[in-house]
């Protein structure tokens, strides 16, 4: 995983944390928009590994002399 993806996502993290221990009151809509982000990164993720994976691999020729 790439270093600033990691970073992101454990600030993402710390926040959530920071917030249940602060208290069990917390508005659904914010949930939601945190919950999509991570979807959508998440599925990110996946499309570009399955990219990475059915590349096609580069031939190269090898000269016999």
């Amino acid at each position: 995983m790439h270093a600033d993806v990691h970073l992101t996502l454990h600030h993402l993290r710390a926040a959530e944390l920071r917030r249940e221990a602060a208290g069990p009151h917390r508005p659904r809509r914010q949930l939601r928009i945190r919950t999509n982000l991570r979807t959508r990164l998440g599925w990110s993720l996946v499309e570009l590994g399955l990219r990475l994976v059915n590349r096609p691999v580069a031939r190269t020729r090898t000269h016999l002399a």
